[in-house]
């Protein structure tokens, strides 16, 4: 019986030990096979040059994760993807990204190049015309006398140059005249000297050198004088009635020219810089649609309104046909003198990330890379580049997100979010940058609330949620309802903060 039993037990034994050791060599070979399934992906298709392309591959790497290099094909140790192969031929190209010439198309890229301008940014203002003060004269009496007829009866009656306003009876006059027609006729020495003093009593009368020839000539005393306009324009001011004393020296009428107007225009302090006295103009008014008028500014008003902190420019323009009357409204565009030429680009390839200024260059072959830029005026769409470009470059000035997105599924590390920042790639993982599309719903004073896309790489589903504005603040053009890409990080504390937003690509639609 116990010979029975041990029999058994050794049998026992034999078969678990016979078992442990198949199971130890079908996992070896397992293990051996799946450790040389690398080894001979490696042999095959991780050779140096890649045999279906041609090219040689210099690592691979995770495209989530760029800063990790593998020397061997496989699956990426941190998402469920295949290894990406880096190429020799893109070796020099880190930092920027390639993109065929249809995915160019499809991402409805547009360009344009850098050029070298001359801005002149222009200032617009509002003004009232009134009347050219430089342009009056004024009619006083010359004489004591007496309104005998008015030819012009009320204010702002036009006039033109010569004609009568008004008929004076002057009896100072009558006794300098016959003192004058007598002496005339006296015959004998010294008798010129008496001609010539009665001829100067005349003059101290009031009489003009005119008047006191055709006396002279007529032999006839004039005791009335017909009062004239010295120049084109309209009565301002209308003293006198028909009837009336004067007094020599009392102001009749006063004319203002219409040859030329004024128009004072409202010019904002922050402007006034730009404008200076001898800068030409142009004016438009209501009162004369699609007429512009061509102007100087006159002068800069030495004094700033209080309440609406504007100075006055005073603009002086042409009014031929006398069509501009004060009291009317007109806008006004100062043009400076232009500046020197420099580089500009369209305003809409400049990318304000709230740090930085970035535009992005194409380079050739479908080659995209984020250039940091500095900025100076903006004038008609134009912005001036003051560093970072040169001209004959090409810009991007359509699609710059679209083009970031590759970048960012590519692994790029130079992107228009910025360089990631020194520490390594396990500070680099600890914050990744998030490229969005979606509507602006509210922007507060700490937040923007977006209803975006799908995030695939938060894994997120469509849906309305709150960001952190930017460090450097949100466009001051954005509103709510505009459309746009946006790019964010995660902070610290959990929270998500946006880095950059811009207009949405020309055809981009909401999915």
């Amino acid at each position: 019986m116990d010979t029975k039993k041990l029999t058994i037990a050794l049998l026992v034994a034999i078969a678990v030990g016979a078992g442990g050791y198949g199971l130890y060599k079908f996992g070896m070979h397992r293990g051996m096979g799946m450790a040389n399934a690398p080894q001979a992906a490696s042999s095959t298709q991780g050779t140096s040059v890649n045999q279906a392309q041609g090219r040689k591959v210099l690592y691979w790497h995770d495209p989530m994760v760029p800063g990790q290099k593998f020397d061997k094909p496989g699956k990426s140790p941190f998402m469920d993807m295949d290894l990406v192969p880096v190429y020799a031929d893109e070796a020099g190209d880190e930092g920027k990204v390639s993109i065929s010439p249809r995915v160019e198309q499809n991402l409805g890229v547009r360009t344009a190049e850098v050029t070298k301008n001359r801005l002149a940014s222009s200032v617009e203002a509002v003004g009232n015309v009134a009347y050219n003060e430089r342009d009056v004269a004024v009619v006083q009496a010359r004489s004591n006398g007496y309104v005998e007829r008015l030819f012009v009866r009320a204010a702002l009656d036009p006039v033109k140059k010569g004609q009568p306003l008004a008929a004076l009876y002057v009896p100072d006059w009558v006794a300098a005249q016959e003192e004058f027609l007598t002496v005339r006729q006296m015959r004998g020495p010294g008798t010129d000297g008496l001609v010539e003093g009665a001829r100067q009593r005349m003059r101290l009368a009031g009489m003009t050198d005119a008047q006191i020839r055709s006396v002279e000539s007529s032999g006839k005393v004039q005791a009335r004088l017909t009062v004239s306009a010295p120049i084109n324009g309209v009565v301002g001011e209308l003293t006198v009635r028909e009837g009336m004393t004067i007094a020599s020296g009392a102001p009749m009428f006063r004319i203002n020219g219409l040859g030329t107007v004024w128009v004072n225009a409202e010019l904002p302090e922050a402007a006034s810089a730009a404008v200076r006295p001898g800068a030409r103009v142009e004016a438009r008014t209501p009162a004369l649609p699609g007429t512009l008028l061509q102007g100087k500014v006159s002068a800069i008003l030495p004094e700033v309104e209080a309440t609406t902190r504007t100075l006055k420019a005073r603009v002086e323009l042409a009014n031929p046909g006398q069509r501009l009357v004060p009291g009317m409204f007109a806008t006004v565009s100062f043009t400076p003198a232009a500046s020197a030429e420099t580089l500009t680009v369209p305003t809409e390839a400049v990318i304000q990330t709230g740090t930085r200024s970035v535009v992005m260059l194409k380079q050739g072959q479908g080659k995209f890379m984020p250039v940091d830029v500095q900025i100076g005026r903006e004038s008609n769409g134009q912005t001036e580049i003051l560093k970072g470009l040169e001209a004959g470059q090409k810009v991007v000035v359509s699609g710059q997100f679209l083009i970031d997105s590759e970048a960012s599924l590519r692994g790029t590390a130079n992107r228009l979010s910025g360089p990631a920042p020194a520490g390594g790639s396990k500070q680099t993982a600890a914050a990744p940058t998030h490229h969005a599309h979606g509507k602006v719903e509210h922007i507060d004073k700490d937040e923007i609330t977006f209803s975006h896309d799908p995030v695939p790489s938060m894994q997120w589903p469509a849906m309305t949620m709150g960001f952190k504005i930017p460090a450097g603040g949100v466009p001051k053009n954005l509103a709510v309802g505009d459309t746009v890409d946006f790019e964010f990080q995660q902070t610290k504390d959990g929270s998500f903060q946006v880095t950059s937003i811009a207009p949405a690509a020309v055809g981009a639609t909401r999915k």
